[in-house]
């Protein structure tokens, strides 16, 4: 792919629609030399060029920095498919529908913390499930109670006192999306369910005690209750078994379908169908039910370190502020109105390893921000730092509204453990301040911080791109794993 690689600045590139036969729009790819080359060495690349060749897709498909490969799409991916005559794509949704990341604040500072710090973990680690065991989630639900979170999402969590309104109101879509169906789900996917709500799972998956290192934007940052030393969480995990058998329950359906509709794919990961099929009609109830599971899920963690905190503090919720500031998806398709070639076109933007990053005035962010824009997350990696993000106008025309979501892989997990093992990442943890506690070992040293690309710089291109402006820089000082 190098030699069709056009560079129009220091921060983007471009591959043309001649470039490569059937291509129907180009691919933007925004990233510096160093972050580019890393791409070009896995399929990152190649997978863009495969879903610009997909029907109805518009304008181009976009690289986002923390690009990586992916399941057919890149992770870090952003396309918009028109709506009446595009396709939708369980894998350019991904396995974990609705992973995403909330950031909840306290009033408490680090000082007060540390002396704490291996009680809080400890607590917390008892408290909230994690990892790959069939240990049961925080939350029992019944065969009826499952269909109410698919259906109502966060809003059924406050009716039974797991979450504020508060909660509702800071939560992408206000924790619900419409049009979710518990009967475009399979059995399979309900019966992982059922167990798992309240979960943190294994993986990249976490949840960090982190202290607000610097501030970057006075004015977001107040807004958000944010200030220097304080002490914050951040949960980052999605719809556990339940969105990844539900990707690949329809995943079979779009192979045994896409020749029915008459679509060559360029890459069988990209099975899709049309978006206003019978199929595809059933996928996006199924997947709207996984995002609103995967809100209610994050809700849960939050609900019970929330309880957590008030134990080992012995201060109540109320009096420890701890406030959701915002929860966002970074795994998910959704309609939208885009500018394109000067008009105005309804689109299914599929976002993979990507977040919205809408400018101050939308209405699909919290009435607290609009004048600022919406928060976006960029997670870190243990020992490595997170950001916070705010959406601006120029994310519109340069991403259809989006922006990272993460630092994104350097290698892979068996190239991990190749290179690093558990008693060297701990100890390196250990010399930075950080308290760790994890289920296994071997999901330490796969998502050891040097696996991943550098976040600072990542955080920086956004922001000298425009689509979304640093607002705080976080460090973690505990770490709960899976």
């Amino acid at each position: 792919m190098l030699e069709h690689i056009k560079k129009i600045n220091s921060l983007e590139y471009k591959i043309e629609t001649d470039a490569v036969t059937g291509m129907n729009v180009p691919v933007r790819v925004f990233a510096n030399d160093d972050l580019l080359k890393k791409m070009i060495n896995d399929r990152t690349i190649e997978q863009a060029v495969n879903v610009a060749m997909l029907p109805g897709v518009q304008k181009n498909v976009v690289v986002l920095p923390d690009g990586h490969q992916g399941y057919g799409f890149p992770v870090g991916g952003v396309a918009a498919m028109d709506y009446y005559e595009g396709i939708i794509s369980p894998g350019s949704v991904g396995y974990d529908i609705n992973c995403g990341v909330r950031l909840v604040r306290t009033n408490l500072t680090e000082a007060q913390v540390r002396p704490r710090l291996e009680a809080l973990v400890a607590e917390l680690f008892a408290t909230i499930p994690a990892g790959m065991s069939k240990k049961e989630g925080c939350i029992d639900l019944s065969s009826s109670e499952l269909d109410e979170v698919l259906v109502r999402g966060v809003p059924w969590l406050a009716d039974h006192n797991y979450a504020t309104k508060d909660d509702i109101r800071m939560c992408e879509e206000g924790g619900h999306m419409e049009g979710a169906d518990p009967h475009a789900v399979s059995d399979v996917a309900r019966r992982r369910a059922m167990p798992q709500l309240g979960s943190i799972g294994s993986g990249n998956h976490f949840l960090e005690i982190q202290k607000v290192d610097k501030i970057h934007d006075l004015e977001a940052a107040k807004l958000m209750g944010l200030e220097e030393g304080l002490v914050t969480i951040l949960i980052h995990c999605g719809s556990r078994g339940f969105g990844h058998q539900i990707c690949k329950d329809y995943l079979v359906v779009c192979e045994h379908s896409h020749q029915k509709y008459g679509i060559e794919l360029p890459d069988r990961q990209l099975a899709c169908v049309p978006n206003l099929s019978e199929e595809g009609e059933s996928y996006k109830k199924a997947m709207r039910a996984a995002m609103n599971y995967s809100w209610c899920n994050r809700q849960a963690i939050t609900h019970w370190t929330r309880r957590s905190f008030e134990l080992v503090f012995g201060q109540s919720e109320s009096d420890l502020d701890m406030k959701l500031i915002y929860d966002i998806a970074h795994n998910s398709a959704k309609v939208e109105t885009h500018r394109i070639d000067g008009c105005e076109r309804k689109v299914t933007v599929h976002r993979k390893g990507a977040t919205r990053a809408f400018p101050a005035g939308s209405a699909e962010i919290p009435e607290k921000y609009r004048k600022i824009g919406q928060p976006t997350f960029i997670p870190g990696s243990m020992g490595s730092a997170s950001w916070v993000l705010l959406g601006m106008s120029s994310s519109l025309e340069l991403t259809f509204g989006s922006t990272v979501h993460g630092a994104g892989r350097l290698m892979s997990r068996t190239a991990a453990h190749k290179a690093y093992n558990y008693k060297q990442v701990v100890e390196d943890l250990q010399r930075k301040g950080i308290h760790l506690r994890s289920t296994t070992r071997y999901d330490v040293v796969e998502e050891a911080p040097q696996v991943y690309k550098d976040v600072d710089i990542v955080a920086e291109i956004s922001h000298r791109l425009g689509i979304a402006t640093k607002v705080a820089r976080l460090v973690p000082i505990g770490v709960m794993k899976g």
